[in-house]
């Protein structure tokens, strides 16, 4: 079996993917998460390395990529130090689900897409693993396979 071209995806009321659905030109897909950049060693200071960022991705009503809005809000190392950061990456993302109009909280399918921003991977990327074709939300590390029902492993 085949990864499918357009991937779906469960909204989840708070879980993972709470942040997820419809709106006036397509479907988006938001998210707080933790990452490191690519080329990461535990031995560089993993503290300063781990950044925290709000991401918020759209797409068509086709699930074709349209644009990403994503903002590092600051470092594991910076939370530690400071609980704003957290809540700086939230309410980023709050901001951005208020911009997009006629907005609606349910199940999305998105085609694979991918970018780099900081030196971290960002994107539903897809593949094959020993006979096995999955599909992977990053950073968030959000699993997809068969039967491709939406429903992920973390």
């Amino acid at each position: 079996m085949a990864v499918p071209g357009i991937i779906p995806i469960a909204y989840e009321p708070h879980g993972r993917t709470e942040a997820i659905g419809l709106y006036a030109e397509g479907q988006f897909l938001g998210s707080v998460t933790y990452a490191f950049p690519k080329g990461f060693r535990p031995d560089d200071g993993w503290e300063e390395q781990k950044r925290l960022y709000s991401v918020l991705h759209t797409f068509d009503a086709e699930g074709n990529y349209r644009d990403s809005e994503i903002w590092c809000a600051g470092t594991w190392a910076e939370q530690q130090r400071d609980a704003s950061v957290l809540a700086r990456a939230r309410a980023r993302l709050a901001t951005g689900l208020r911009g997009l109009p006629r907005r609606t909280y349910t199940d999305i399918a998105v085609r694979p897409f991918e970018l780099v921003l900081d030196g971290v991977l960002f994107g539903l990327v897809t593949g094959e693993e020993d006979g096995e074709p999955w599909a992977e939300l990053y950073p968030d590390r959000l699993g997809f396979g068969p039967p491709w029902d939406g429903s992920y492993d973390a």
